[in-house]
């Protein structure tokens, strides 16, 4: 469990990203075994998790030692406790993420995903909720829902507020483009809160994980570049790896089995 895990500046952690119909269980296991540290599910709204319906918890299910953090967004905190009161832990479970992040405009209209980002006193409440539950749990994040709520630093309210494992900081507000780089100069006022940060947006070399390391942030998440490069996070940090088309048939035969 991550309660266990002494977060040290020096330490860099590589995270593979919660990525929706990508980061299977199969994917989540073949890029631990080639460089990453921990691994986080597709996110499922634990509203949907207490109707216990078999394509629900399929998502949630760790069938093996890998490190992987259950990734859970929603806004109705008794729908919540009801899903922690009947959780078990199995396999590699390492805690909770709650998505802070999804850029979904349907989510935003029903006051979840990037639209939690304003509301800390609603956030702490459900991450203090876990921790009841003896559970680790960390927060994902973008800078807000628009350009005004990321000049507002309402990111950064929620981090001082909320006392979470850490925080996975994406460096973009909901509706900017991917196109867009993402802006790495909120990681210091991040870090200089004294929360553990986790950077996230456009990380893809060494140079760019040395960066991340010098402003303080305790770990790195990669996403889009581990869809077509499982093998990013070995190559970062200097593994001695078998070629990529071998990892991919890899996952796909894993896939066949867990299937």
């Amino acid at each position: 469990m991550f309660k266990d895990l002494t977060y040290q500046l020096a330490i860099m952690e590589y995270m593979l990203a919660p990525m929706e119909k990508i980061t299977d269980s199969s994917f989540r296991s073949i890029c631990h075994k080639y460089g990453a540290d921990l691994t986080f599910t597709e996110q499922i709204r634990f509203e949907t998790l207490v109707k216990k319906t078999k394509s629900a918890l399929e998502r949630i299910r760790i069938p093996d030692d890998t490190p992987t953090i259950i990734q859970i967004m929603g806004k109705d905190e008794e729908k919540l406790e009801q899903f922690l009161k009947d959780f078990s832990p199995e396999g590699g479970f390492k805690g909770f993420n709650l998505n802070l992040g999804c850029p979904s405009q349907s989510y935003v209209r029903q006051g979840i995903g990037s639209a939690m980002i304003k509301r800390p006193t609603k956030v702490k409440r459900m991450v203090d909720m876990i921790k009841t539950y003896d559970h680790n749990v960390n927060v994902k994040l973008r800078l807000g829902v628009n350009f005004t709520e990321k000049k507002e630093k309402v990111y950064l309210k929620l981090i001082e507020k909320v006392e979470a494992d850490f925080f996975i900081v994406h460096a973009r507000y909901r509706s900017e483009s991917y196109e867009i780089k993402a802006d790495w100069s909120v990681f210091p006022e991040c870090v200089e809160t004294g929360k553990a940060i986790v950077a996230n947006g456009d990380i893809i070399t060494q140079e760019d994980v040395e960066k991340m390391k010098e402003i303080g942030c305790v770990g790195v998440m990669i996403g889009r570049t581990a869809m077509n490069n499982p093998l990013i996070f070995g190559q970062l940090r200097n593994l001695k790896l078998p070629s990529l088309e071998s990892v991919k048939k890899e996952i796909a035969e894993l896939q066949k089995q867990r299937n």
